[in-house]
């Protein structure tokens, strides 16, 4: 049977427009704020990453390869080309799962769209700071849109949709960052949007899940680079009904929903559900984290009470980080849940200080993992997407005790969003691992006041070494 060409799209046109369209004044207020705060979250988060092992091995099989002094590589003193940059970069965010995340659209965002964006701005003096911030928010507001439509099947069936739907971030964040029109952004998106690729067995161990944010933060580069230049990409990339993003990606058409790619566009703003993460673990687990200081808080209990603990969460929770722990890597270790459970219960934290390769294979940790279960409860998965990360979580005491809480959102969700200064300490702790304390303090007032900036390559500056 075949299938019929067309090439509509209004749904990649409308983003296409918003994203060529967008000027500073039309951002809300709060939303100029936020993403000054969570783009200073995922430059903590990169400078972080640049000292942990996988990121040195990429970064030196890098610069082995490319010479090219375009663009720094974050919190070294190295350079290379911008699309290298990028790939290194967004590969130093999600380093150590720290970074931020859109809950709905299940999508790492900074890691995706200010790698590209800031190489932009090394590469082409004269972006202002507000230039700068306002296409920070086009790659904030596409992405997540793709995510949603998407839904939480799409990672379900096996897709990193860090790695799939992340390239529509990068790609309308450079787009909005050289100034493309909306018919050179639409082909931006298109090109971007073939290029998108990631599998979610990485999470098992695999370095290279940390690379695919990197990868889509550089395939949106390529996209939005290439686009100005006059190559073409798919323009209906997300409408297409025979090889489109969205068609091939799901397993059926029931399954995504174009409307949410423009459902309250430029009104509601996705910037504003974004969330931060304050334990060095996916985000899918810190909802039971929560959890369990909950009911610590009201009775204290150290590993040792323990008996069991119950989980009770959608099935997006048991499949993602719900299976039985293996010792295959440390990024193995920071998605499992029952791990990190049981690093909360013995360390009494789960940062960064708690996670290293030395406890992979701990012995206390992985015993106590045994003793907790992850569930299906079909009563959260019929909540739909807005609740994946609810759950009801059980603490079994040895003296007895029965505990009991219930958490919707983590701390650091959007509908619990951090204070200013706890953001700003988290970057702060994270930073001084790569950067001297006065560098980190010019590099925070730099971003907390990006607005002021005449060139937004002072941020690029600030975040290498030499």
């Amino acid at each position: 049977m075949g299938h019929a060409p067309t090439t509509d799209n209004p749904q990649t046109r409308a983003l296409a427009t918003f994203v060529a369209n967008l000027r500073y004044d039309a951002i809300p207020a709060e939303v100029r704020s936020r993403i000054k705060l969570l783009i200073l979250d995922s430059l903590g988060c990169g400078l972080y990453g640049a000292g942990l092992p996988w990121s040195r091995i990429l970064i030196d099989a890098l610069t082995s390869l490319d010479r090219t002094p375009a663009a720094r590589i974050w919190g070294t003193e190295k350079r290379v080309s911008a699309p290298h940059a990028a790939l290194a970069n967004g590969t130093l965010v999600q380093g150590f799962e720290l970074d931020d995340v859109h809950r709905l659209g299940v999508l790492h965002v900074g890691a995706v769209t200010l790698p590209p964006l800031i190489a932009i701005a090394e590469m082409r003096p004269g972006m202002t700071g507000r230039d700068f911030l306002t296409a920070a928010v086009a790659g904030y507001e596409v992405g997540p849109r793709v995510g949603l439509c998407m839904g939480p099947e799409h990672i379900g069936q096996g897709w990193h949709s860090g790695a799939t739907v992340g390239v529509f971030s990068a790609a309308a964040g450079a787009a909005a960052g050289l100034g493309l029109d909306p018919d050179r952004t639409v082909h931006a998106l298109g090109i971007g949007g073939t290029q998108a690729a990631g599998l979610m067995a990485a999470q098992y161990g695999a370095m290279v899940k940390r690379m695919h944010a990197g990868r889509s933060a550089q395939s949106g580069l390529y996209g939005a680079l290439l686009a100005e230049a006059g190559f073409t990409g798919i323009v209906n990339v997300l409408e297409s009904e025979y090889g489109g993003f969205c068609t091939t990606f799901s397993r059926s058409r029931d399954r995504f929903d174009l409307a949410q790619l423009t459902a309250g566009l430029g009104e509601r703003f996705e910037t504003m559900r974004v969330s931060l993460k304050f334990y060095s673990c996916v985000g899918s687990n810190h909802t039971t984290l929560d959890a369990i200081r909950e009911m610590q808080a009201r009775r204290p209990f150290k590993a040792g009470e323990v008996e069991r603990i119950v989980v009770h969460g959608s099935q997006v929770t048991v499949d993602h980080v719900g299976w039985r722990y293996r010792p295959e890597g440390l990024t193995s270790a920071q998605l499992n849940l029952p791990f990190c459970v049981a690093t909360l219960l013995l360390e009494g934290d789960v940062f960064v200080d708690q996670f290293s390769e030395a406890v992979i294979a701990d012995p206390a940790r992985m015993a106590l993992a045994e003793r907790v279960e992850v569930r299906h409860d079909p009563e959260i998965t019929r909540l739909g997407a807005s609740f994946r990360h609810k759950v009801r979580v059980e603490a079994f005491l040895r003296d007895g005790t029965r505990l009991e809480e219930t958490v919707e959102a983590q701390r650091g969700s959007e509908k619990r969003f951090a204070r200013d200064a706890e953001v700003v300490e988290k970057f702060e702790k994270l930073a001084r691992h790569a950067l001297p304390r006065p560098r980190v303090a010019e590099l925070r007032d730099a971003v907390l006041g990006l607005e002021t900036l005449d060139e937004a390559a002072t941020i690029a500056r600030l975040l290498a070494t030499g």
